[in-house]
């Protein structure tokens, strides 16, 4: 329930989509990713078109979306692990930082290329956590 709530929160902060209400902790999160491949995409264009103010709302929403997620890690649950993507996410969002200051697509190529590495992994979540043994009370 905590990353539900977590990742709920993070979703709200980002205004990704419409779908909230009927998503699990889980689903947040990749929408949250799937939100963020989407706004990298449009920054790519706008770089492209060289219009520096749709760029800029666009990487400026990345940056939230990465925040977002970043806000929903547990550090209590999974330390090592929240600990690693939190520098993670840090990394992504110097280069999205990187690449509105310097129009580098290379640089939106890369988080897109971490996003999506962590994006399919968490796909594996749901799959592996009905397999978890439901721990009786006695």
């Amino acid at each position: 329930m905590a990353l539900k709530n977590k990742a709920l929160n993070a979703y709200h902060n980002v205004h990704v989509g419409s779908a909230v209400p009927y998503a699990d902790g889980v689903q947040l999160i990749q929408m949250l990713f799937d939100g963020l491949i989407d706004t990298l995409a449009v920054a790519e264009g706008e770089i492209q078109r060289k219009n520096i103010q749709e760029k800029c709302r666009a990487l400026n929403r990345a940056t939230s979306i990465l925040y977002g997620l970043q806000d929903s890690l547990d550090f209590k649950k999974g330390s090592d692990l929240a600990r690693n993507l939190s520098e993670l996410y840090e990394y992504m969002i110097r280069r999205v930082l990187f690449a509105n200051l310097h129009n580098d697509i290379n640089a939106l190529n890369e988080v897109k290329g971490l996003i999506n590495e962590i994006r399919s992994a968490w796909k594996l979540l749901p799959g592996l956590l009905k397999e978890q043994p439901i721990a009786m009370a006695s």
